[in-house]
């Protein structure tokens, strides 16, 4: 009786990602928070940016000031609950890159903006009021998740983390975000130093979302099923939360619209 060969296995984008290649990249690409120059910037600022853009601006980057701050305060789990040296080490860098881009998101916040005393507390304090019970609610499952995995270091729970933030925060949330951003300040030529730093906190991201694409897959290689049930109860515990974190306040669409951007438009890039 013939026999039919096994199907070859197909490749996967997950298997041309390295968490060697992942560290050498974050080697080659740092940068500098503190080096920017923000002098055009507060130009653009005061003189060049209408009241609407300055406030979508000012709610825009709080958001991800306040994301970023809440990764760096909490991070530190995943790097004891990574099974693998080679991806404990690139999580480390990872807390370092979340820490850089506090730092920028706060600079331009006192620098250009004038909030806050320069500490990141004063900025955070100072910036508050801009966030969306979205955003509240995600974080604070970010932080509930933390405490989870520091208590329970299993696969099945890293799977679980790594969804939260590598794929649902940082790919669903942060890059769709930093796309609406770089695309308008790029449309009008405006607050250059803001770019170049917003360039590197994209590109550090991008980082990070292969390395839990990468993670996911190896998870899912040693417990197909277990991995495929941490992944999609993540993403249905939190699939409310996402969709308000880019809510505006009073679903005031002129939000977007002064960054030459609609709703639908974000929702087309990924949230």
């Amino acid at each position: 009786m013939a026999t039919t060969a096994p199907r070859p296995k197909s490749r996967r984008a997950a298997d041309d990602i390295s968490y060697t290649d992942l560290y050498e990249r974050w080697e080659r690409g740092n940068w500098s928070a503190t080096e920017i120059d923000f002098t055009q910037d507060k130009i653009d600022w005061e003189e060049k940016m209408t009241d609407e853009q300055r406030r979508t601006a000012m709610w825009l980057f709080s958001l991800f000031f306040h994301g970023e701050d809440a990764v760096t305060d909490g991070l530190s789990p995943y790097i004891d609950a990574a099974p693998l040296e080679e991806q404990k080490y690139f999580i480390a860098t990872q807390q370092v890159d979340e820490a850089r881009h506090s730092v920028f998101f706060n600079r331009f916040m006192n620098e250009v903006v004038g909030l806050g005393d320069g500490s990141i507390a004063g900025g955070m304090n100072a910036t508050a009021g801009q966030l969306s019970w979205g955003h509240k609610m995600i974080f604070q499952g970010l932080e509930d998740m933390c405490v989870q995995l520091r208590a329970d270091q299993s696969p099945h729970q890293f799977a679980r983390a790594i969804t939260l933030y590598h794929i649902l925060i940082e790919a669903s949330l942060a890059q769709p975000g930093q796309h609406v951003i770089e695309a308008f300040l790029e449309q009008e030529d405006l607050l250059p130093g803001f770019r170049s730093g917003i360039a590197n906190v994209a590109l550090d991201e991008q980082r990070h979302i292969a390395f839990g694409v990468k993670a996911l897959a190896d998870l899912y290689d040693a417990d197909p099923k277990g991995t495929e049930t941490a992944v999609l109860d993540v993403v249905r515990e939190n699939g409310v939360f996402i969709s308000g974190v880019a809510m505006p306040p009073n679903w005031d669409e002129s939000y977007f619209t002064a960054f030459n951007y609609s709703y639908d438009d974000l929702g087309r890039d990924g949230v």
